[in-house]
């Protein structure tokens, strides 16, 4: 699934869901650093559990950040496949 992120400094999130499971993130833009450390920590996290780590946090006086992106695309996703 690729997603379109608003607010922040990465352009979209790419990633992939089996079995439930976070695999295959990577984020197009932003801090590099900081988006391959969140990618490799969520890669094999079950959706909820990282939704739950993710949602609501903040990068500076932003209302949302990389990892609350990726929160936000996680429900696009289960929203999807309901």
């Amino acid at each position: 699934m690729t997603y379109k992120t608003q607010g922040v400094c990465s352009r979209e999130i790419q990633f992939d869901v089996a079995d439930n499971k976070v695999t295959h993130v990577q984020f197009v833009g932003g801090c590099s650093g900081n988006t391959q450390g969140v990618a490799r920590l969520v890669e094999g996290m079950d959706v909820d559990e990282a939704i739950r780590r993710l949602d609501g946090i903040r990068c500076g006086f932003k209302p949302t950040s990389c990892p609350d992106q990726l929160a936000r695309a996680l429900k696009q996703y289960k929203a999807q496949e309901a």
